[in-house]
């Protein structure tokens, strides 16, 4: 069983930063490609940045380009998200995501097999 935990959501006026983390355990993973996706209200999953495990590929939403960092830490098991310059449109439940096989390039929601539980980011005007 692989589980995810998130943490590092939470409220911040919109020109400030937040640092998401996701906690990657359970037995036994190769976690090939990590990926942060958001959501909200009336929306459809959409996602925000990629990175493979060696970190030499990485993907960003055209949104949140320039803005967010995408990192993990292998010997901790850990992903992270830095955002800064926020926006009210980046208001959203923010989820993590991993999977052992890497595709070769960015991949939708739909093919990501181990998800947490998500944090809310909210950003306000």
């Amino acid at each position: 069983q692989v589980q995810l935990v998130e943490s590092g959501g939470g409220l911040v006026q919109a020109g400030g930063s937040l640092r998401l983390s996701c906690a990657v355990s359970g037995r036994s993973f190769n976690s090939a490609v990590s990926g942060w996706f958001r959501q909200a209200p009336g929306k459809e999953r959409e996602c925000v940045a990629e990175v493979t495990k060696n970190g030499a590929w990485t993907y960003y939403a055209d949104s949140v380009k320039g803005r967010f960092t995408i990192s993990r830490d292998n010997a901790k098991n850990t992903v992270y998200l830095q955002m800064n310059s926020l926006k009210p449109e980046d208001t959203a439940v923010y989820y993590c995501a991993v999977d052992n096989v890497w595709s070769g390039g960015p991949a939708p929601a739909s093919e990501y097999p181990y998800w947490g539980q998500g944090t809310q980011v909210t950003v306000s005007s």
